[in-house]
């Protein structure tokens, strides 16, 4: 196992690139691409970053130099022969085989498109534009590297000793964490802490504390990378970026309230099993299940990931029920702002109700909360969003109105659309 300290005391970018590989990114964006390659491979879409925490000036942080070093180094990354024998040759979701020979061509062939960046009012702008397929697969690492750099810049000045303090006290916190969850009979729970880590080893050596401390009750990692060489599963299905390029296409009223559900009506003719997961938030949970085609009942299970994640998972309930399905036989997925009493208290509600799983992110991989003076370690909300496709905005309105995007004439048709009412704002922390 890696000493964390020693390696981040003797940093050298060369040695620990930020992101090491086109596959240190999220299992589900895999998916998603190749049915993006498949279904609408010449749409142009940009992505831009968002710092929701206003308060953490980013461009004061961390150095632009440092930045454009580590963007332009992941435009140079190409899928190892390793790589692609992983992805041609091994078992996801119990299939074989799940990405197409063509598909895979094209990852082989990949180079990530030119990005442009500025800095305004301490923040970066930093944006991508390019056909949909390319370009979706800057979102993951243009996180990490944001995340991961700010971290380097509050630990440079840190002496040997205090950064192996430091990474013993985090490392003491998360295997108290795991030790709490041990307990919880039937728990199912997967990393899902790429997006917003404090590292790439220091996910990794969460991973490593998971598999060893909750065994068959871990489920796998969403980093494909980390998958690979810990041999364990790459989890994941889809995201709210599809739903988000289809909505912003539409002609009409009409095609932007079918948008949500051709999106899904796409995804299952190449998707089966625990892969039809419905992820119903991104104009509204109660909107979506009360128009939702019948056919939709029948998929495997619904991911929670904005709002009050009670009030969804008893909506999903009431659905299923209202469609002449078992719940105890659906998959309810948690993932939105995740820490161990969440999940505790979750899983007493509803374990034996319907199979609950839970995608842990931010607060396990990022967890150095108190930690290091004036905070300068907490986690923080940025995130990377596809902002239009071919030149027309996109929306996300989501089950907090804290978490909506896009232009404010586009959110109120969308509102008026999706007949979204009054909604309750929840604190945005990761």
């Amino acid at each position: 196992m890696d000493d964390i300290a020693t390696r981040v005391y003797n940093h050298n970018w060369k040695i620990d690139p930020i992101v090491r590989s086109l596959i240190d990114t999220d299992f589900y964006k895999l998916l998603m691409c190749q049915s993006v390659f498949g279904h609408s491979p010449a749409t142009t879409v940009a992505f831009s970053l968002i710092n929701r925490s206003r308060s953490v000036r980013l461009a004061e942080l961390v150095d632009e130099g440092a930045l454009r070093e580590q963007l332009d180094h992941i435009r140079s990354l190409r899928l190892s022969r390793g790589e692609s024998t992983w992805l041609r040759g091994n078992t996801f979701y119990g299939k074989r085989a799940m990405f197409r020979p063509d598909f895979i061509a094209f990852l082989e062939g990949l180079r990530l498109p030119p990005y442009t960046l500025e800095k305004r009012d301490g923040q970066y702008e930093l944006t991508f534009e390019g056909p949909w397929p390319e370009v979706m697969m800057w979102e993951i690492p243009a996180l990490a590297v944001l995340m991961e750099l700010r971290s380097r810049a509050v630990l440079r000045d840190m002496g040997r000793f205090e950064l192996q303090v430091l990474y013993a006290r985090a490392m003491t916190r998360l295997w108290e964490k795991v030790e709490g969850l041990r307990r919880l009979e039937g728990l199912r729970i997967a990393d899902f802490g790429t997006r917003r880590r404090h590292s790439f080893m220091w996910q990794d050596w969460c991973v490593q504390a998971m598999i060893e401390g909750l065994g068959a009750a871990f489920l796998g990692t969403s980093n494909c990378l980390i998958a690979m060489r810990r041999e364990v599963e790459a989890i994941g299905t889809n995201a709210h970026e599809l739903p988000m390029v289809y909505a912003a296409l539409a002609r009409s009223d009409a095609e932007l309230a079918e948008a949500p559900y051709r999106v899904l009506a796409d995804w299952q003719k190449e998707h089966d099993g625990n892969l039809l997961i419905i992820l119903p938030d991104t104009f509204g949970t109660r909107g979506f299940l009360a128009r939702a085609p019948a056919w939709l009942a029948r998929w495997t299970g619904i991911r929670i990931d904005s709002g009050d994640p009670v009030e969804g998972a008893e909506a999903a309930i009431a659905w299923w029920r209202s469609e002449g399905e078992d719940p105890a036989r659906k998959l309810v997925i948690f993932s939105d702002g995740l820490d161990t009493a969440r999940i505790r208290d979750l899983h007493a509600r509803f374990a034996g109700r319907v199979r609950v799983s839970f995608g842990w992110g931010t607060l396990l991989t990022n967890d150095f909360r108190g930690l290091v003076a004036r905070d300068a370690l907490s986690p923080f909300s940025l995130v990377c969003k596809a902002t239009a496709a071919d030149g027309r905005p996109t929306v996300k309105l989501s089950d907090n109105p804290l978490k909506a995007m896009g232009p404010a004439a586009e959110i109120a048709r969308y509102k008026r659309v999706f007949e979204v009412g009054a909604q309750v704002p929840m604190a945005v922390e990761v």
